[in-house]
């Protein structure tokens, strides 16, 4: 094991970035760090015996001092301009050995390396090399074809959590798996009406016509997935079942039996939670039931500078207290919540997978997915597998009812979801 203080001697030498970001990591206890600088010295944090043992490689000198001023996002900007690698490509534990650690909690506890850190932070965020004008990349994650997305989701072109039964379970049997289990806590039968807000390319509402008999309608504000989603329709002969409108949600009328809406809430914003939630109950018949998946997070810190900036601009993921607030509000009971969150770990596992696997050919698709792309892709898949499986991000399902009554014919137990499939 080897810290700061025992590297002090062979590191006064070192830039003053350096030195602090050094500092930083030697507050590393659950882990097994190797940072090699640009000159080729390694210098060793935490528990040399621990697994699994990683790697930082250290590109460009300005890193140290670009960590320092901007936190996460000059870390994950570095990481895109390809300033550092892990040695294996394993971002997901470099990033939960962070989160394992609690490094920058830690950090604030001390207080002579918080004011050296506070200090160096404030002077260099005046350098003007490490300010980028990255304004070209915000809107990548929403102007991207169907294309992009085609080379990293499973058939059915899920863009959320699955829910992992068994180990072997391919990720289409996993996404297969999760609208099953949404079904059943719906409890649809033949012949009712279901909406889904923010119905992505329609793999819900086929799973649920195919299997169940609804009827259905997706609500989305993406043109291209409207398009995609409607050709999958046709394809399945269930036009006459589903229906898609490219809409926001506050213009949607009408009523229906059942509501769904999966990944979406979270780019609501905290200030349209009441009016999504309002909208919602208006949209259910007297006693209709709803279920509402949701990203969420355990603690009122926001670190997440870089997502906002180039993943989910205008996100906000809710505490589970504001969720329940604002289904109270709106007079809509809980009767059931689950957190899917090993699940979702094991969802970005995959997609992660799959993005490496076909790197070539997305790189081939556009101009638009360069280098940069790649990496931040990569990065955001990996940094929220490890947000999921070490730090605080949840995601939960709420199952809840417009009425007084819990609806009779609407069961709280869920089985058998791996053989129904």
């Amino acid at each position: 094991m080897a810290g700061f203080a025992k590297l002090s001697d062979r590191s006064s030498n070192l830039p003053a970035g350096e030195r602090y970001l050094y500092q930083l990591f030697s507050l590393i206890e659950a882990g097994n760090l190797t940072v090699t600088n640009p000159e080729g010295k390694d210098f060793h944090f935490g528990n040399v015996n621990v697994f699994p043992a990683l790697h930082l490689i250290v590109h460009n000198p300005n890193t140290y001092e670009r960590i320092l001023a901007f936190g996460t996002l000059g870390f994950c900007e570095a990481y895109m301009d390809g300033w550092w690698d892990e040695a294996n490509n394993n971002l997901a534990e470099l990033i939960g050995l962070f989160h394992r650690s609690n490094v920058y909690a830690k950090a604030r506890k001390n207080v002579s390396i918080a004011l050296a850190l506070k200090v160096i932070a404030q002077r260099l965020q005046t350098l003007p090399v490490l300010i980028q004008n990255s304004r070209k990349n915000v809107q990548h994650h929403y102007d991207l074809g169907n294309d992009f997305y085609q080379r990293f989701l499973d058939p059915t072109m899920t863009y959320s959590c699955g829910y992992r039964i068994q180990e072997t379970d391919s990720l289409e049997q996993m996404q297969l798996q999760k609208y099953e289990l949404i079904c059943q806590k719906l409890a649809l039968q033949a012949g009712e009406s279901l909406i889904d807000i923010g119905c992505g390319w329609g793999g819900m509402l086929i799973y649920a016509a195919e299997r169940y008999g609804v009827s259905g309608t997706g609500i989305t504000l993406s043109v291209k997935q409207a398009k995609l989603a409607q050709e999958r329709i046709e394809q399945k002969g269930l036009s006459e079942q589903i229906k898609i409108i490219i809409a926001d949600y506050r213009e949607v009328q009408g009523q229906y039996d059942k509501f769904v809406s999966i990944g979406m809430f979270e780019h609501v914003g905290k200030g349209n939670f009441a009016t999504f939630m309002q909208k919602t109950a208006d949209l259910l018949t007297p006693n209709g039931v709803g279920l509402l998946h949701t990203i969420g997070t355990q603690s009122n810190e926001r670190n997440a500078a870089w997502v906002a900036k180039y993943i989910f601009p205008g996100g906000y993921a809710p505490q589970l207290h504001e969720l329940t607030q604002e289904l109270w509000a709106a007079k809509l009971s809980i009767a059931h919540c689950e957190n899917l969150k090993p699940h979702y770990a094991e969802t970005m596992k995959r997609w992660a997978h799959n993005l490496t696997s076909n790197r070539a050919d997305i790189a081939a698709l556009s101009p638009m997915y360069d280098e940069r792309f790649l990496r931040m892709w990569y990065l955001y898949l990996q940094s929220f597998e490890a947000s999921f499986r070490y730090g605080g991000m949840q995601v939960c399902q709420f199952l809840f009812y417009k009425g007084k009554q819990w609806p009779l014919n609407v069961p709280l137990t869920f089985t058998n979801v791996a053989q129904t499939v």
